[in-house]
């Protein structure tokens, strides 16, 4: 029988073979949720896009760098060529008189080459980046111990800008007034010292003081260190043993007595001592990142950029230094607090500038007060107190974040 059965063969109103009709295959997934799907895996990216993309992103943070350099060469040409001596850089009449000193040039330069070396950093490795913001956020002290440093960094970078100078409010009929929590009044939340001076005043310049000396020698240590640890590590032979006998010398030497000796011959000066801090204080990162770098040196992209023509500077530069940044950037917030602690105990002795604010000087002039003005000492020695702890608190943080080993 014929009739108005359809032949076996006849597949007309059949799905196709191949799977190509345009019913929903079995599973549940489309030709659209499977492109998509594809172009998610590793051989379904545009990579040329994405290095393209990455590589603008750098040239900007480069660009900007520049760009921030001349403004501040320009700017510290007119404090040098225009500015007469003894006149503030920056005078304006009822709203900001500030004589920017040679230590404040120096850490502007290195707050714009820090800020955009992290940033290339950052857009060079986004993931990781992201990966180590995981493992460090699960560290609820760390977290509350970053938000503190950034909130004394912003106080100590503006504050100065904001509340006048503590020596423009002399007032001794106002001497020891005592803080809100010793009940005194919301006028001077932090009482008074002996001169009548508001504690919140002093806390607030000790606070730029601190976060200057700790940034800018820091800086200048990590970058002796890493470029010292990385060459001797490199090259080896001669110049690996003649950078570490140095390193052990520099080790045996009493750099505080250099700063004393440095200090009476003179005077005193915060600058000598942000420099001399850096200069001598990067031998442990040096032998760090030497470390590191052994290890790196033994990695396969390093013998194909040698096989490959590339001078043993470009990969120094190129591989080594970048490879070993996580162990810079968390030997580097372990320095800090080491150079604040320095700085407040030269103050605190008396040989640095009479004329900076320090937390060490402002402690140093009412240890005698303690028993009827204990505010005096204790206030500025528990900012410098927690300071000091939350920078080891994010330092140890870090080192867990950033080493692989200490995954579980």
């Amino acid at each position: 029988m014929t009739g108005n059965t359809p032949p076996a063969n006849d597949t007309s109103d059949a799905p196709p073979a191949n799977g190509t009709s345009d019913a929903p295959p079995a599973n549940g997934t489309s030709d659209e949720t499977r492109s998509d799907a594809t172009r998610r895996t590793f051989e379904g990216i545009d990579w040329e896009r994405v290095d393209a993309e990455r590589g603008l992103a750098i040239t900007r943070w480069a660009a900007a760098e520049a760009l921030a350099l001349v403004g501040l060469v320009a700017l510290l040409g007119y404090d040098a060529l225009v500015v007469a001596d003894g006149e503030p850089t920056v005078d304006v009449p009822g709203v900001l008189t500030w004589d920017v000193t040679g230590v404040q040039w120096l850490f502007a330069l290195v707050l714009v080459v820090g800020v955009a070396r992290v940033g290339r950093l950052l857009t060079r490795r986004p993931r990781m980046a992201a990966r180590y913001w995981r493992q460090f956020r699960r560290n609820r002290a760390a977290v509350a111990s970053l938000w503190f440093l950034l909130a004394v960094f912003a106080v100590g970078l503006v504050g100065p800008l904001v509340w006048k100078n503590p020596n423009e409010l002399l007032d001794f009929g106002r001497a020891y007034r005592k803080p809100v929590v010793a009940g005194g009044s919301w006028t001077y939340p932090l009482g008074t010292d002996a001169q009548g001076r508001p504690l919140w005043n002093l806390v607030v310049y000790g606070m730029r003081v601190s976060m200057v000396v700790g940034v800018t020698a820091t800086f200048i240590a990590v970058t002796l260190g890493t470029v010292v640890g990385s060459v001797a590590a490199h090259f080896g032979g001669y110049v690996d043993e003649v950078l570490m006998r140095y390193v052990d010398l520099q080790q045996t030497f009493p750099v505080f007595v250099l700063l004393l000796f440095a200090l009476y011959l003179y005077g005193p000066s915060l600058l000598l001592v942000v420099v001399l801090y850096g200069a001598f204080g990067w031998e442990g990162i040096g032998r760090l990142v030497r470390s590191e770098a052994l290890q790196r040196g033994e990695a396969g992209y390093v013998d194909a950029a040698a096989a490959a023509g590339a001078s043993r500077w470009w990969v120094v530069r190129h591989h080594v230094i970048p490879n070993v940044s996580g162990t810079v950037i968390t030997a580097a917030t372990l320095a800090v607090p080491t150079f604040v602690l320095g700085e407040a105990t030269l103050a605190f002795l008396g040989f640095t500038d009479p004329d900076v604010f320090s937390w060490g000087r402002t402690i140093a002039a009412g240890r005698g007060d303690l028993a009827t003005a204990w505010w005096v000492s204790t206030v500025p020695g528990v900012f410098l107190f927690l300071t000091v702890m939350a920078f080891f608190f994010v330092g140890d943080a870090l080192n867990d974040a950033m080493d692989p080993r200490r995954e579980r």
